[in-house]
């Protein structure tokens, strides 16, 4: 007896998350985006955190493990451009 395949809701949005991650790094690749990208980043961690809310309900340790990296890293990054950018600010100001 083969049974049909149906997607729930957190499937879908697994499938989602994993269609924006590789999204950005496709826009990578092809210089749309650079590393310090904004919208790199954030397609990057939006597609992390709809991967990780779809682990919660269809759990595997090791993709959980994999986007809770991905999301702390991609903070990482925003929080380091967020301050060179604001860096680079005071040094236009006080020249």
């Amino acid at each position: 007896m083969q049974e049909s395949f149906v997607m729930d809701f957190f499937q879908w949005l697994g499938f989602i998350g994993m269609i924006l991650i590789v999204m950005a790094y496709f826009l990578l690749q092809i210089g749309k985006y650079d590393i310090h990208s904004l919208k790199y980043q954030i397609l990057n961690l939006l597609g992390a955190i709809a991967l990780i809310i779809s682990l919660m309900v269809h759990f595997n340790l090791g993709s959980f493990l994999i986007e809770v990296f991905w999301i702390a890293i991609t903070i990482y990054g925003m929080v380091k451009n967020l301050r060179t950018k604001i860096k680079q600010n005071k040094e236009k100001k006080s020249l």
